[in-house]
């Protein structure tokens, strides 16, 4: 499921639930008799059922879409990889480790901060999340450029690490792509991702050199960044 379906999932969801917050709430006219007492709406017990009504529809739509989705990979072979640019550097992580493609948010650091790879928190609706620099973890370069004339939008990808969710900016993304499984197994045995960090293989995709990520190593080491 790409970005694209996940806002259109929630939102005819959201259609089904009347969002009083929005009407007579904190973003309404502000009429409704019980913000004198919870002062904003996101402490009171209506919106906070309704956003778990909202969740729970998700989460089983998720889940059959997720079944769909492995009956129709096994047949064909592949395996779907989300195609990311850090710098010069194009890499692919299996979406199976991707929560969310999110728009770039502001981050703000921490103070004594434990790890180099930890760059601070950013505000992923409402809750704050850990955000982490893919760049230190994999040792690269992230001052690439790319092309003259060319426009890209950076993102931030919402990983399910092994503690929780964790936030990790990068240059640019490319998409959600179905990658034949002999290309990928060619790609880990050909030996090149020996030199490299957290990397199964190197394969070709779009005329790039593709760096395919061992998502098991890489929260490993997320989580080590944590702690």
């Amino acid at each position: 499921m790409n970005a694209a379906d996940t806002f259109s999932l929630t939102h005819e969801d959201a259609q089904a639930i009347d969002d009083c917050w929005n009407r007579i709430g904190i973003h309404g006219d502000k009429s409704c008799p019980l913000l004198s007492e919870h002062i904003h709406c996101r402490n009171c017990a209506v919106y906070s059922a309704a956003a778990t009504r909202l969740l729970d529809r998700y989460a089983l739509q998720q889940e059959d879409r997720g079944q769909v989705s492995t009956v129709a990979e096994s047949e064909v072979k592949t395996r779907s990889l989300l195609m990311f640019r850090l710098g010069e550097e194009w890499l692919g992580l299996a979406t199976r480790s991707l929560v969310e493609v999110a728009p770039m948010q502001a981050i703000h650091s921490l103070p004594h901060q434990r790890s180099r790879a930890l760059l601070g928190v950013a505000n992923v609706r409402g809750a704050l999340v850990a955000c982490l620099s893919l760049v230190e973890l994999l040792g690269l370069d992230g001052t690439g450029s790319v092309a003259s004339g060319t426009r890209v939008m950076p993102r931030m990808l919402i990983i399910a690490a092994h503690g929780g969710p964790v936030v990790v900016p990068v240059d640019e993304v490319d998409g959600i792509h179905a990658i034949d499984e002999n290309i990928l197994e060619a790609a880990s045995r050909s030996g090149t991702q020996a030199s490299a960090k957290y990397t199964r293989g190197v394969l070709p995709f779009k005329g790039r050199s593709l760096r395919w990520l061992d998502e098991e190593q890489l929260l490993s080491a997320v989580t080590r960044s944590l702690t």
